[in-house]
């Protein structure tokens, strides 16, 4: 009988205990609160406890600080003295002495535009971005069109070169190109570019197309 009253208190304890941590677990959860830290509680009585170090009282009205004046190095600026309006005057006579009237004329003229000359070819550079294949080839003013990895047709109307006189030497030709893949005769073609190419600028004047690149290299005879 001991055994058993035992036995039963031990389970009516088990059975409570489970049902108060039931209990604990479905109910709403607290909030936080920072662990007590005798050392940092320690370090802030000891900071308080300080005291700010004497000094002088902050003045009732701001005090204006003026930088001092840069020191100018006078012997530097009379060195070098600007001439006046007649050494200038008289300094260009003394260069123009020796210079006849046909030379002064030719000096004065301002240089008049040579014509550009005209040439019989267009070299172009064309490359498919999607297949990486590129290629230089010519195309004859005038004549008769080229095609290009089956799918481009280049025509030119004109290809000139700059003159002597001109700052930038460059070939400049009137392209005409063409959109019509092989094999889609009943597909009228689409022309995707018509206009002046300059070689010394390439990536401002050539084609650019999602799959197609060209540019114009250069003109020859």
């Amino acid at each position: 009988m001991r055994l058993l009253t035992v036995g039963a208190a031990a389970l009516t304890l088990a059975v409570g205990g489970g049902v108060v941590a039931g209990g604990m677990q479905d109910a709403p959860p607290q909030d936080a609160t920072p662990a007590a830290d005798p050392v940092a509680e320690e370090i802030r009585r000891q900071l308080n406890q300080e005291q700010a170090p004497a000094a002088d009282p902050a003045p009732a009205n701001p005090i204006a600080i003026v930088p001092p004046a840069p020191a100018v190095e006078t012997a530097a600026l009379e060195d070098e003295a600007v001439p006046s309006d007649e050494e200038k005057e008289a300094t260009d006579e003394d260069e123009e002495e020796g210079e006849t009237d046909e030379e002064k004329a030719e000096r004065l003229t301002p240089d008049t535009p040579t014509p550009r000359q005209r040439r019989r070819v267009a070299i172009v550079e064309a490359i498919d971005k999607i297949t990486a294949e590129s290629m230089r080839f010519e195309v004859e003013v005038g004549g008769r069109p080229v095609r290009f990895n089956q799918a481009l047709i280049f025509t030119a109307r004109a290809c000139e070169v700059s003159a002597e006189n001109e700052p930038v030497a460059d070939s400049i030709a009137y392209l005409e190109v063409t959109l019509q893949p092989r094999g889609t005769v009943r597909n009228e073609p689409r022309q995707i570019f018509r206009g002046w190419m300059y070689a010394s600028t390439p990536a401002l004047s050539g084609l650019q197309h999602p799959i197609y690149d060209a540019w114009v290299v250069g003109c020859k005879e």
